[in-house]
């Protein structure tokens, strides 16, 4: 399948799942509605206006799938795939506006309690209610992650935690019937605390998303064990994803290969890795750089002292891209230092002095590099 024949798919799959979502949740506000007016129930009546804020994230959701899905243009050579991190903060606001009016109506309801009047009949459509967004939200997560949709995952996830919440209302409602106790108002301000916080995890995750997260490990790992499948690939750094959106994975590399292979031999490897990278994982390698490596003894001697020197600090994570310049006497290298030390420059120039008692007479450049 083609990268315009998945990118469509993935549209119909988020498009579909998203009308079933909307579908449901309109019928099971209305009920809710109904049933919570009938039976004058805050609780009840806020587990409605969340089922409809549901729905109306799920109609955000086709909207930025839609625009997301248009058209490479002159403007946006990389495509409009980030739109969906701008739907998804929409509804992350519908969701926390919600949440805030729903606490502020509980709280008045603590304050000017109203006696409820629950049926038989309101209690089955409750727990009807319960199934039933149990069933979505298992179905929507599924979808979500077949395609990779985030928002999917998201609305999935906030079904499954309404459940929980529909049924606690659905408890306060029978410990009312059965002894006349009445805990809706309280029940209806956990409701409220639990949609805040699903708001606030949703636009937490979406901007995370826009600022550029690091991609996950595993991601990671598999890219690289694609590209130490080629022969001459020793080692392959700097591993560099930049998400266009949740499809649109643009990314750089370096890869180590022995100092005697011809352009035309570097040219043809990084063609087959970008190749390969894409058609495993989806990931278009806009470079492919290389790390030359030598394999004289006294560079290999060189590298040992200098890995020892550099590694026995415990904050370094790694060192890669070693190369010993003969005809100038120079070392280059980069190294990775741990972004939890508080002064990495200094840590850096500390080592750096270290290399050069260890080295003297020789001109060492060393990169701090990035943690990827």
């Amino acid at each position: 399948m083609s990268a315009a024949q998945k990118s469509g798919n993935r549209e119909s799959v988020i498009v579909r799942t998203s009308i079933i979502g909307i579908a449901a949740n309109l019928l099971l506000a209305g009920f809710k509605a109904a049933v919570g007016l009938i039976s004058h129930s805050i609780a009840v009546v806020l587990d409605a206006v969340n089922n409809l804020t549901d729905a109306i994230s799920s109609i955000v959701t086709i909207v930025g799938a839609r625009l997301a899905a248009r058209k490479p243009d002159k403007n946006h050579p990389l495509g409009h795939g980030r739109i969906e991190y701008l739907s998804a903060m929409v509804v992350a606001a519908l969701v926390i506006y919600a949440g805030i009016t729903a606490l502020v109506e509980s709280v008045k309801k603590i304050i000017s309690p109203e006696p409820a009047d629950y049926s038989v009949w309101s209690l089955v459509i409750i727990a009807a209610a319960v199934i039933t967004k149990v069933l979505l939200g298992r179905y929507v997560k599924a979808q979500g992650g077949k395609v990779n949709s985030s928002s999917l995952i998201a609305s999935g996830q906030d079904a499954l935690s309404d459940a929980v919440l529909s049924f606690s209302v659905l408890v306060s409602a029978l410990i009312y019937f059965l002894t006349g106790v009445s805990l809706e108002a309280y029940v209806g301000v956990v409701i409220a605390v639990f949609i805040i916080k699903a708001g606030y995890e949703i636009l937490s995750d979406t901007l995370a998303d826009i600022l550029g997260r690091r991609p996950s490990q595993e991601l990671t790992d598999e890219i690289k064990r694609t590209i130490l499948e080629e022969s001459e690939a020793q080692g392959a750094y700097d591993l560099i994803l930049h998400n266009y959106g949740p499809d649109r994975v643009v990314g750089s590399v370096h890869v180590e290969v022995p100092e005697n292979m011809t352009a035309l031999e570097i040219d043809r490897m990084s063609r087959r890795i970008s190749e390969k990278v894409y058609e495993k994982h989806g990931v278009a390698l806009a470079a492919v750089g290389v790390y030359a490596i030598r394999s004289d003894e006294k560079t290999a001697a060189l590298r040992k002292a200098v890995t020892d020197r550099v590694m026995a600090h415990p904050e370094v994570l790694q060192i890669h891209g070693f190369y010993y310049d003969e005809k100038t006497n120079t070392i280059n290298f980069d190294m990775i230092i741990d972004y939890d030390v508080n002064d990495r420059q200094r840590l850096y120039e500390e080592i750096m002095q270290e290399l050069q008692a260890d080295c003297p007479g020789y001109t060492i450049q060393a990169l701090m590099d990035i943690d990827t």
